[in-house]
């Protein structure tokens, strides 16, 4: 595997192939990113796509400069010289979706869907652990359900983030909530995230289910039965949803509201539940509703998308800080980690 080392007066790295073991690059290149004394240092590779990920491989070319890609705060904002440049091409974004950390009643094995229950210990370490997977990704809005362990899983993330903007959650359930939770100084709004809550990204409803006991609940009606209501895709528990009922909802939600935010350049992050999260998955990649089914996400482990040009590249799991290799997944994503760096080191 080859490796270059890129000043920041430098503008191109040439001809890189790309490796899945490593990060990745504007299409479908994976990059190793670490700075250096003198600029950055990129190891690259060739990648090939597994389980809904593109199946293709690619070489591409990489460029990077000292100016900084457009985002929404200093920290990547266009240096004048390239404004007019950035302006030519199309916007691209980040798109973080994360899984509540462990509820009170994941841990007691209880059905929970939309009854409002808290973190666990291990729930909030989780989200912690989730924010510094996460911490060198540009995030200008923050989407949660209304359920109060996705809200706790996205305020506890962001406490971790290098650039220490304060999560703030729009009150719009009434006029009076909404004037009573204005901020009066723009220096300290330039300073918050809006946080956005929406029912429609709720877990799916389990209906007669809520609050039994998953074993005494298959014990009870048996194990196929029951293995039907929670995994199939259009066939709901006793009055409940399926995951085709949640998926209408909150993938109206996701193209309504926070798609159009994606393609104006904003970088988003979502903060949900197993099933409205497989449902936005579902239509992000495109998948069939029987590779939906058998799709698993873990709790508090964050997945990356990048929206550019109208369509959205899967670059999976961002690493924990421990681990050997960050990630440098674009371009632009690379500047703004280049540019937190010389913020705050």
């Amino acid at each position: 595997m080859a490796a270059t080392t890129l000043n920041q007066s430098v503008g191109t790295l040439r001809s890189c192939r790309v490796n899945g073991n490593s990060g990745l690059c504007p299409d479908y290149g994976h990059v190793s990113f670490r700075p250096v004394s003198k600029g950055f240092k990129v190891d690259v590779g060739l990648l090939r796509g597994g389980s809904f990920c593109s199946r293709k491989t690619s070489t591409c070319v990489i460029q990077a400069s000292a100016s900084q890609a457009t985002v929404f705060d200093e920290a990547s904002a266009p240096s004048s010289a390239t404004t007019s440049d950035s302006n030519k091409k199309t916007s691209e974004a980040a798109l973080i979706l994360i899984r509540h950390g462990e509820s009170m009643w994941n841990e007691k094995n209880l059905f929970t869907g939309c009854v409002d229950v808290p973190l666990t210990n291990k729930g909030v370490e989780e989200a912690v652990e989730a924010g510094k997977r996460i911490s060198n990704i540009p995030v200008d809005m923050i989407y949660t359900s209304a359920l109060i362990r996705a809200q706790m899983t996205a305020m506890l993330a962001m406490t971790q983030h290098r650039r220490k903007k304060v999560p703030t959650i729009i009150h719009e359930e009434s006029e009076q909530a909404g004037a009573w939770s204005q901020i009066f100084s723009e220096d300290t709004n330039m300073q918050c995230i809006p946080v956005v809550t929406a029912w429609q990204l709720n877990e799916r409803m389990y209906g007669e289910l809520q609050g039994l006991n998953k074993q005494e609940t298959a014990d009870k009606y048996g194990s196929e039965q029951v293995h039907e209501w929670r995994r199939s895709y259009d066939i709901p528990p006793p009055n409940g949803e399926s995951l085709e009922m949640c998926a209408e909802r909150a993938v109206a939600y996701f193209t309504e509201h926070i798609e159009p935010q994606l393609a104006s350049g904003k970088n988003i992050m979502i903060a949900a539940h197993g099933n409205s999260l497989r449902s936005i998955i579902m239509y992000l990649d495109k998948l069939t509703s029987q590779e939906v089914i058998s799709l698993e996400l873990a709790t508090g482990i964050p997945m990356l998308y990048i929206f550019k040009e109208g369509r959205f590249i899967r670059r999976g799991s961002p690493p924990a800080p421990t681990e050997a290799t960050v990630y440098a997944y674009t371009k632009k994503l690379a500047q703004y980690r280049q540019k937190l760096d010389d913020m705050f080191e």
